[in-house]
C-alpha cells in the first residue's frame, strides 16, 4: 500500500479537517436544555434488550445541564440499572513519555466521566496507553493486551461480542473504534510504534513490559464524523435523538465494524476526507 496520499486526496483530507473543526466548535456551542428523564429511561430501555454490556462515552456537562443532577451519578446509576457491565475507555497516551501505567493510579485522560468512573470501575486492561475500565463482570484476561489493536485484543473483543455503544451529551458520533479499523485495514495515514516502560498491576507489583499501537502519522488528520454519521444511519447502524439538545448515539460495534470497514476496503482514505 502506498504510504502518503496523492495531491488530491491530501486537499480533501485538509479540508475535512477544517470542515471538521468549525462543525464541532458549532455544535459544541450549541448545549442541552431542560428535557425530559422519562424520555431518557425509555430510551435506555429500548436498547439495553439483549445486551449485557454498554460501552460508553460521555460528556458530563449536557447531561447536568439536560437533567439538573450530579450527571456522573445519575448516568452511571441510570446504566447500572439495565446493562450487567459497563465499560468505558481509560485511556493513559502519555504513557508514551512517561513510560509509567498503574491500573490503581494512573488517570484516564480523556473526558471527566472517565475520571470518575476510574474510582468505580472494578476491571481494568493491562494496556498501558488504550486501557478499558469495566464495572460488572465483563473480562478481558485472555485477550492480548501488548498490542492494541490485535485481532485477539481488547478492541476486537468487543466488536465479536456485539457490544452495544452509546454516546451521552458527546457533541457527535465518538467512537474509539475507529482507531481498531483504522489498524485492521492498513490504512496508510498509521503507522506501528512501540514504547517501553513499566506497568503496575499493584501498588508494589511491577514488571517491565512494551506496548506497541496504531497512530496517526501526522495530527493534521481528522475523522470526517458528519460522513460518518451519515453513512451509518443509511446502513441501519446508527440511531441518533436529541433531547433538547442532549445527543444521544446509539450503535452496535460489530455493525460499525461491517459499514466502515467495506468502505475502507475500496477507500483507505474514506474516515478522514471529505
Amino acid at each position: 500500500m502506498t504510504t502518503y496520499a496523492n495531491a488530491p486526496t491530501q486537499a480533501r483530507r485538509v479540508g475535512n479537517l477544517v470542515k471538521h473543526q468549525a462543525l464541532k466548535q458549532v455544535r459544541l456551542r450549541r448545549g442541552a436544555s431542560r428535557a425530559s428523564k422519562s424520555a431518557f429511561d425509555d430510551l435506555l430501555d429500548r436498547h439495553a434488550v439483549g445486551h449485557d454490556q454498554v460501552f460508553v462515552h460521555a460528556g458530563l456537562g449536557d447531561v447536568r445541564d439536560a437533567f439538573d443532577v450530579d450527571p456522573y451519578r445519575f448516568l452511571l446509576g441510570r446504566l447500572a440499572e439495565r446493562f450487567e457491565s459497563v465499560v468505558a475507555p481509560g485511556f493513559t497516551d502519555y504513557f508514551t513519555v512517561s513510560g509509567v501505567y498503574h491500573k490503581q493510579f494512573s488517570r484516564p485522560k480523556h473526558g471527566a466521566f472517565v475520571r470518575q468512573f476510574h474510582e468505580d470501575a472494578d476491571y481494568r486492561t493491562d494496556d498501558a496507553i488504550k486501557s478499558f475500565l469495566v464495572k460488572g463482570p465483563y473480562r478481558f484476561d485472555d485477550c492480548v493486551h501488548r498490542d492494541t489493536y490485535h485481532e485477539e485484543g481488547c478492541f476486537a473483543r468487543l466488536v465479536r461480542d456485539e457490544a452495544l455503544l452509546m454516546n451521552v451529551g458527546t457533541p457527535w458520533f465518538t467512537c474509539s473504534h475507529l482507531h481498531y479499523l483504522e489498524a485492521k485495514h492498513d490504512v496508510p495515514y498509521v503507522e506501528t510504534r512501540t514504547h517501553e516502560g513499566v506497568i503496575y498491576r499493584t501498588p508494589t507489583e511491577h514488571e517491565r513490559i512494551e506496548q506497541t499501537y496504531e497512530t496517526l502519522r501526522s495530527p493534521l488528520y481528522s475523522w470526517n464524523k458528519p460522513k460518518i454519521m451519515r453513512r451509518l444511519r443509511r446502513a441501519g447502524a446508527l440511531n441518533t435523538y436529541d433531547l433538547n439538545g442532549l445527543n444521544v448515539y446509539v450503535s452496535r460495534l460489530d455493525k460499525v465494524e461491517r459499514v466502515l470497514g467495506a468502505e475502507l476496503r475500496d477507500d483507505p482514505y474514506y474516515l478522514v476526507t471529505l
